[in-house]
């Protein structure tokens, strides 16, 4: 699945930190859509999973426009990561999928929303670029 990209190996932490992730994608026409998910799952060293639960509006865009952005936060290195991601495909049965099912319902267990969340598929996107953010706290 490699297409030259290779993703930090550090990055893997940050994606299993518990922290929610922001992904911002836009339709055909240009409007923009910013949706707050609780797992960014790592695929492979240039593929990552976005979990296809709810977000109508997010799918609907990434249908129609298949870019997105994904913002991962690092709170121990005080870091922000910026994915830049095209949408591939959907897995709703798999090794992917289950991992990720299984991951969400433990986020939704702990937050005491067990069975609330159902994934209905994996959506599978190529990360075409990335950055990180150093947020160190200057003292002026």
């Amino acid at each position: 699945m490699t297409n030259g990209l290779k993703l930090p190996h550090e990055i893997r932490a940050v994606m299993n930190n518990g922290l929610p992730a922001v992904v911002v994608t836009c339709s055909a026409d240009g409007v923009p859509n910013a949706t707050i998910i609780s797992h960014v799952h790592y695929v492979d060293e240039s593929h990552i999973a976005l979990s296809f639960q709810f977000f109508n509006k997010t799918i609907r865009n990434v249908r129609e426009n298949p870019h997105a952005c994904v913002s991962l936060n690092d709170l121990m290195g005080n870091m922000q990561w910026i994915l830049d991601a095209q949408y591939d495909h959907s897995e709703a049965e798999g090794p992917i999928f289950d991992e990720m099912d299984m991951r969400i319902e433990a986020i939704a267990s702990a937050s005491g929303m067990s069975g609330i969340f159902k994934l209905r598929a994996a959506d599978i996107y190529r990360v075409k670029s990335f950055r990180s953010l150093n947020h160190a706290a200057s003292n002026p």
